[in-house]
């Protein structure tokens, strides 16, 4: 009998879920709608069989209903982070990421490549519409394989060797994806912290689509919200992970009410949210999320008088000495949890630089390693983090079964005179009269890094790092630009060098997607140019074209092909392996604990957790929907 991946030892507990066994219990802040009959008592909004949230961890207890949570973003796009923390996925992670039926009653799982998904029959909509497989033909028939709404055709993380699954309708609450081949994506791309969600509600936006609605009407709507094509209109109104449409069902645990643009947003629980507690409550507790809208720059500020009730986004190590101080004042404890990014900060040589000089420069793998030998890591360690970090190239972290010592340290202990060396023998020898090397055309050898800007934190890193390089010869200096020009220039190859967070994952397991080590996206500022050449197939962008670069992509193939797990694992390890020998990103240090401030009343938040976006969705694999406010109503 041929093995299967070893990401099929999960399927047992994706067919398995919890029963509640006492009566619903009806969330107070509903109860008046449901006694003058504007809404249906809670035991007829909820599925059949909901989920029960087993409230099994050292850090959870069964809740109360009731309550305002306080939240502060930097933006009015940031609503889309109440999706990420609200966390409902038809398949999910639990907080040690491991993947079993959330928003699905079970799945059923052939060979990695047959997905039956069963739906929970009697779930609805936030608006009270059942929730079933036509919104899932909808969005795989009207949206996807439609030209119009989908240009390149359906996303790429539902392609198997470029070709889509085979979708198969068995009955209202039931449907199948087969592929020709296995396609590990798919259960982790759905457990994601922002998935691509296969479904949409049909019922709401057939009104939008001319297949349902006649043209005239259409064109009304399109005049009416301003927009010139049905594609365009649909488009805007159709995006279930921005939350950005208070108008748009959802079945996430709270609801948007408020339209950008604003400077408060206000989300109120979901009438037929489809969890429970073991006790028959309703989830969620907190009746209402209120987040306000301010300046990054002064969110610590905001936070340290205790104006957010859960905060870690816009809040980093350099702000936990003076969020300490003013807890107890300001009603809040202040937790550090380990975070699971690959390093705290990490350059990136952009290899896709419009400038042929230095692109050639940073092309050449001498100039990357001459680069990294040359940072005192320890040294930044010391000075910034207190020692509590990890000096680290961007790699997995030790919390990963894939990680090796030689994948953190290659190319990154400090040594000078091996990086001197290595700038010689690329011919990198004339010098100017201040001591500077001269590229091959005489320009002085002066890097720009250019950052977001968002802490201090990088800038002071950045002029230690400086210090170093100056002794090699090269002068080092910094950009601070807006988030969105920042990337605009390192997509258009102005940009040489920027300074950014390290990889998102740095704890997978050999079955979790490597894609973030390899040129899949235009977003990774390493090689964007080669990875809007993959997300546009071929449309846009350029095709790599350094055999280490294609080496990454053979080895991906490879991982995503393999039917045996250590076929899978060996895959993963040559693609870190080429990673760390070519220095395409250069880490700084890893392991910098996330402050994490928390109202001294919220419960259910662990002290110690595990910070990273995806697997985890911040907050979410920890389910915010399980908050809960001591002194909330009984």
């Amino acid at each position: 009998m041929r093995r299967l991946p070893a990401l099929l030892a999960v399927w047992v507990a994706l067919c398995a879920f919890d029963r509640v066994e006492t009566p619903p219990v009806e969330p107070p802040m509903l109860a008046d709608q449901v006694r003058v009959g504007l809404l249906a008592p809670v035991e007829r909004r909820l599925p059949d069989t909901p989920a029960v949230a087993p409230m099994d961890r050292p850090w959870q207890r069964a809740g109360r209903h009731g309550g305002d949570l306080r939240l502060l973003m930097a933006r009015a796009r940031d609503t889309r982070i109440i999706y990420v923390y609200g966390y409902a996925r038809l398949v999910a992670y639990t907080p040690d990421l491991r993947i079993e039926p959330d928003i699905l009653e079970r799945v059923e799982v052939e060979e990695g490549r047959v997905f039956t998904l069963h739906l929970r029959r009697g779930h609805r909509w936030s608006d009270g519409h059942p929730f079933t497989t036509e919104d899932f033909r909808y969005w795989w028939e009207d949206m996807a394989l439609n030209r119009d709404r989908y240009p390149l055709g359906p996303p790429a993380e539902l392609m198997v060797e470029d070709r889509p699954p085979e979708v198969e309708i068995i009955d209202p609450v039931t449907v199948r994806y087969r592929w020709h081949r296995p396609n590990p994506f798919f259960l982790p791309m759905l457990a994601g912290a922002k998935p691509v969600e296969i479904y949409a509600p049909a019922h709401y936006l057939k009104q939008f689509h001319p297949r349902y609605t006649d043209a005239d009407t259409l064109a009304a709507r399109i005049a009416a919200a301003r927009q010139k094509t049905w594609q365009q209109l649909h488009n805007r109104k159709d995006d279930l992970t921005e939350f950005n449409n208070p108008d748009l069902p959802t079945l996430q645990p709270w609801v948007p009410t408020t339209a950008p643009p604003a400077d408060r947003f206000v989300f109120v629980r979901n009438p037929y949210y489809h969890r429970v507690d073991p006790r028959g409550r309703q989830l969620p507790y907190i009746d209402r999320i209120l987040m306000s809208v301010a300046d990054a720059r002064i969110i610590p500020a905001k936070t340290g008088a205790g104006e957010s009730d859960l905060q870690a986004r816009y809040l980093r190590f350099d702000n936990y000495t003076f969020l300490r101080k003013g807890a107890k004042r300001s009603g809040v404890d202040v937790h550090l949890w380990r975070t699971g990014i690959g390093a705290q900060m990490a350059l990136y040589p952009n290899l896709n630089a419009a400038d042929p000089v230095w692109r050639a420069t940073l092309r050449d793998v001498r100039f990357r390693r001459a680069l990294s030998l040359a940072i005192d890591r320890d040294e930044l360690n010391q000075v910034i983090y207190f020692g509590l970090a990890l000096p680290s190239n961007n790699t997995v972290l030790p919390d990963s079964p894939l990680w090796r010592g030689e994948y953190r340290d290659r190319w990154a202990g400090f040594d000078l005179h091996r990086a001197d060396a290595l700038l010689d023998a690329m011919g990198l020898t004339e010098r100017n009269l201040n001591g500077t090397r001269l590229l091959p055309d005489g320009r002085p050898l002066e890097i720009v890094i250019e950052t977001a800007g968002e802490s201090t934190e990088e800038t002071d890193a950045l002029e230690l790092v400086a210090d170093s390089w100056r002794r090699l010869g090269i002068l080092a200096f910094t950009r601070t630009s807006q988030l969105d020009v920042f990337r605009n220039r390192i997509f258009a190859g102005q940009t040489r060098m920027a300074i950014a967070r390290g990889v998102d994952n740095a704890i997978p397991t050999a079955e979790m997607s490597p894609a973030e080590f390899v040129p899949r996206s235009q977003t990774q500022y390493q090689w964007p140019a080669w990875g809007q050449y993959h997300e546009t197939k071929g449309r846009q962008g350029e095709a790599p074209d350094l055999p280490e670069a294609r080496a990454l992509l053979d080895a991906f193939h490879d991982w995503r092909t393999a039917l045996d797990p250590a076929a899978r694992e060996e895959a993963w390890h040559r693609i870190l392996s080429i990673n760390a020998d070519q220095a395409f990103t250069i880490g700084l240090v890893s392991a910098v604990p996330q402050p994490v401030v928390v109202a001294r009343t919220l419960r259910n938040v662990p002290a110690d957790g595990l910070y990273t976006y995806d697997p985890g969705a911040h907050f979410g694999v920890y389910r915010p929907d399980s908050f809960w406010f001591e002194g909330a109503e009984p």
